[in-house]
């Protein structure tokens, strides 16, 4: 396996401190965005740094391209193929309940915002559910509001109904049901070229796809509603033996300063940056618009939610989690933020 690992992936190296070269422990991330992509320019570096400043340097991660396709991250890492991960949890439905909870449409905030209320709401209520047994969670966040890109200018919700529509599980693809698209169902890395076959007529993404997966090229066209579809949910994954492996003093550190909420925060405000980087594409690209949602579509589009939302909340239920006061701190810890 360790020999496929080598021949198969793309190893980038993320840091070229001195503290890099006398590291004691290098981690292996494994990663399923394109190179160039926010998690990888950005959000990998920022873990790395993180590590690197709690530890003067004595541990540290390397990233590795093309271990295995999205929805398998989570196995690898539980099985020791690589040692860190990001997951998307809408990958893998049926394995992943509770996590819904935070990509139901209506929230108000950011995504760093949203990335603490997540954080706090999976230590308090959602942990329990052991929906991540086998791995270690290192982080919660989620993206900002999805957006919906389109080739061909839609102008209501309305305008949705019928169209094929990559939607990536979760409560997206709720919403997407909600609307009469048709959901397909492809990974990230897939839509582009969905879209550029015509596979597809439009996808469900943050407006950060817009520059990270080059949709200014190939659906020109977004449709934005505030506060967006739905947000997306994300975990950071680490292999329990290898934490385990770590000395003590490290893993203290390691989870004092970085995991969990430092952690959870500093993705979330990743997201921020490059939906901000995603929309400014956007405007600067000729022949791209941003169609924003009529009053009349924002309240019919509320209305539609609360069939989403109590939907959830009893799938959440039924996972032994108290959904509604999960729900219930998460807008409390949004509104205070």
């Amino acid at each position: 396996m360790k020999h496929l690992i080598k021949s198969a992936s793309i190893a980038l190296t993320l840091s070229v401190s001195a503290a890099f070269a006398e590291a004691e422990h290098t981690l292996v991330i494994s990663s399923w965005a394109p190179p160039t992509h926010g998690i990888n320019a950005q959000m990998w570096p920022t873990f790395v740094d993180m590590v690197e400043e709690a530890t003067d340097g004595k541990v540290t991660a390397e990233l590795k391209l093309g271990i295995a396709p999205p929805p398998a991250q989570m196995d690898i890492v539980q099985d020791g193929a690589a040692d860190l991960s990001i997951i998307f949890h809408g990958y893998q439905p049926g394995r992943f309940v509770t996590t819904k909870l935070i990509e139901l449409p209506g929230y108000e905030g950011t995504a760093e915002e949203a990335s603490v209320a997540y954080w706090r709401v999976y230590e308090s209520h959602l942990k329990a559910a052991d929906e991540h047994r086998g791995v270690k969670v290192i982080a919660m966040h989620t993206h900002g509001p999805a957006q919906l890109h389109t080739s061909s200018e839609i102008a209501s919700l309305e305008d949705v109904s019928g169209l094929k529509v990559r939607i990536p599980g979760g409560v997206g693809g709720d919403v997407g049901s909600a609307l009469g698209a048709t959901g397909i169902q492809v990974p990230a890395p897939k839509v582009y070229e969905t879209l550029a076959s015509n596979a597809a007529d439009g996808v469900v993404m943050p407006l950060e796809s817009r520059k990270g997966f080059k949709l200014t090229e190939v659906a020109q066209n977004v449709y934005e509603l505030p506060g967006g579809l739905y947000r997306g949910s994300f975990a950071f994954i680490m292999n329990e033996d290898v934490f385990a492996d770590l000395p003590e003093e490290y893993q203290t550190t390691l989870e004092e300063q970085v995991f969990g909420e430092p952690l959870s925060r500093a993705l979330g405000a990743v997201w921020d940056d490059i939906d901000a980087a995603g929309r400014q594409a956007t405007e600067n690209t000729d022949g791209n618009t941003i169609v924003p949602a009529s009053e009349d579509d924002v309240a019919a589009f509320e209305k539609l939610s609360e069939g989403i939302i109590a939907n959830v909340l009893q799938e959440v239920d039924g996972k032994g989690v108290d959904a509604s006061a999960a729900y219930a701190q998460v807008k409390a810890d949004l509104a205070a933020q």
